[in-house]
């Protein structure tokens, strides 16, 4: 995948339920840092909810989470960080997103988790594009990461689940 002029890499990890994408998204999460996003690309029922609360879980956000498909966002506190779960599925239009001002907490003093991101047409940085797809089991989901600028990503600590790199 192309970056503006410059090749970026993705790689590939698989997990075959829905504890394991939640596991997964939990050891993913403390490699973010305020103003990282996490972008969370998708089929519906692909898992991007899953993999949103298990970085919340991740960060010591405890209790319900509903999706904020109607709120459009909902933010959480932790341990000293913020985490603001974006659902931008029901935006008409990307002006929405903006005219909220929802714009001022990607980037800001938490991490973003973002569903639906095109919705918008979000492309910010430091992100990770997460690209999830059915796998070949019911509850198997390959997700592909894109690193752009996140400086605290680490592909080696998401071993267990890593089944490729691609160019």
């Amino acid at each position: 995948m192309r970056n503006g002029n410059q090749m970026t890499n993705q790689t590939r990890y698989e997990t075959r339920s829905e504890e394991e994408t939640m596991a997964f998204a939990s050891r993913l999460s403390p490699m973010l840092a305020a103003g990282d996003a996490v972008l969370l690309e998708g089929d519906l029922g692909a898992g991007k909810s899953v993999l949103a609360r298990g970085i919340a879980r991740g960060m010591g956000v405890e209790g319900p989470m509903p999706s904020p498909t109607f709120t459009l966002m909902i933010p959480y506190e932790a341990g000293g960080r913020r985490l603001y779960h974006f659902d931008l599925y029901r935006l008409a239009d990307p002006d929405e997103y903006y005219a909220a001002g929802l714009d001022e907490f990607v980037g800001g003093d938490g991490v973003a988790v973002v569903e639906w991101p095109g919705m918008a047409e979000l492309d910010p940085e430091p992100a990770l594009h997460v690209y999830l797809d059915r796998g070949a089991g019911d509850e198997t989901r390959v997700i592909t990461i894109e690193n752009r600028g996140v400086v605290g990503y680490d592909p080696d600590a998401l071993a267990k689940w890593r089944c490729g790199d691609v160019n």
